[in-house]
């Protein structure tokens, strides 16, 4: 029924069971008919999903626990299956939006197309070519570092040419100043620069580099994010969503691979949603809503080795996913002042208001999402053996120490004096 009401309201008619045209729906609403649609089919197909690889999960934990890890390992293939479908679905129907309401040119709609394949290209290819050998890895993942950075050059500069004309404030109704234009580089600057602290302050210890395993696990979680991200019960009006725990996948790779490579992780899936929900105005305005509040998501893994809570995993997670919501809620407060303060007023009455409480209040939904995924998330790390897979793979491999061999002199030479 779903179905046939979808292809109808494409084609302009329904008909009902004589074959008699029964009403008209305007073809030109039919993608947001569609988004909203399928969007609640594929919740409760994730709802159900979940439910059923659970149920069966904890069979094979308790009558065939050899064969739990291979089981682990199916599961996620059926999850990323499940992904992929969801993502290349929704994101069809994004730019059949696009292009009916022309939010966005050409010049921005290809590169960020791209960008994406070179994404999964890149980590399929990685993947492939570590079952080859080490060389063959290496050659592959300096490949397909070379080519995402030369795509995400290339999205970044025509970003800004569009953006640079004028039309990305015009086509939303905002006109920014002159000192709220600085205001906003100012910031984006300064929130860079506190991931970068972060980062490699509090990353230091991390495990450096990236392997065909962390690469791996970036892009399982970053696809998994990315299609719940989708599953969105509440749409706000200038953009941003509550999710079904969207931001969970990305939270855990954090905690498992350490702040630097979440906070990568975090900035791909950032220039993703981007794309799928496109609220661009200006360059800086992009950098705060999108790579750089989800980069901050990547501070999840912020408590995950410190000792006096090692006991506490359910804690651990919990206080690094507070301070990667509070970063996330940070950049969208500092666009919302800067960038979308014409949209400061009162819902109800309809008169203006001040625009640091406006983006406050506006922005305020980034806690109850962030309330799900850490509830969810709590539930995952109260398991014991999860637990003890998350924290293996951010751990050095240490040689135990050796005591160096003292030489001697051979017995025909004489020692030197």
């Amino acid at each position: 029924m779903l179905l046939h009401s979808l292809l109808s309201a494409y084609t302009g008619v329904i008909e009902n069971a004589d074959g008699d045209v029964e009403s008209y729906l305007y073809p030109d609403v039919w993608t947001s008919y569609a988004k909203d649609g399928l969007s609640s089919v594929f919740l409760w197909c994730a709802v159900a999903l979940a439910a059923l690889l659970l149920v069966v999960g904890v069979l094979v934990k308790w009558k065939r626990t050899e064969i739990f890890k291979s089981y682990l390992t199916v599961a996620v293939a059926i999850a990323v299956g499940f992904s992929v479908a969801v993502i290349a679905t929704m994101l069809s129907l994004e730019f059949m939006e696009m292009a009916e309401k022309e939010y966005l040119f050409d010049l921005v709609l290809y590169p960020s197309v791209v960008l994406g394949g070179c994404v999964v290209a890149g980590a399929v290819a990685v993947f492939v070519c570590y079952l080859f050998g080490e060389k063959p890895f290496r050659i592959a993942k300096l490949a397909a570092l070379s080519a995402v950075g030369a795509a995400l050059v290339a999205f970044l500069v025509c970003l800004g040419v569009y953006l640079g004309s004028g039309e990305g404030e015009s086509n939303n109704g905002v006109t920014i100043t002159v000192s709220e234009n600085i205001l906003l580089y100012v910031c984006a600057a300064l929130l860079v620069a506190l991931l970068l602290f972060i980062a490699f302050f509090f990353g230091r210890k991390d495990k450096k580099g990236f392997d065909t395993r962390s690469i791996s696990y970036a892009a399982v979680c970053i696809a998994i994010s990315f299609a719940l991200s989708y599953i969105a019960p509440i749409h706000m009006p200038q953009g941003g969503s509550v999710t079904i725990a969207s931001l969970l996948p990305l939270m855990i790779y954090s905690y498992m691979f350490g702040v630097k490579k979440g906070i990568f992780a975090g900035l791909i899936y950032g220039i993703l949603q981007a794309v799928q929900d496109p609220w661009i105005i200006h360059p800086a305005q992009f950098l705060l809503d999108y790579p750089i509040a989800f980069a901050g998501i990547g501070a999840a893994g912020l408590f995950a080795k410190v000792k006096k809570l090692e006991n506490l995993p359910q804690v651990q997670f919990a206080l690094g996913a507070i301070v990667a919501g509070t970063l996330r809620y940070l950049a969208h407060i500092l666009s919302g002042v800067f960038a979308f303060s014409e949209f400061a007023y009162h819902w109800t009455t309809g008169d203006p208001m001040n625009a640091w409480l406006y983006s406050l209040g506006y922005n305020s939904f980034v806690f109850i999402d962030l309330a799900i995924a850490i509830a969810v998330g709590i539930l995952v790390f109260s398991s014991k053996s999860f637990v003890k897979q998350a924290r293996k793979f951010n751990t050095e491999k240490t040689l135990p120490a050796q005591t160096p061999a003292v030489e001697s002199a051979p017995a025909d030479e004489p020692e030197e004096k």
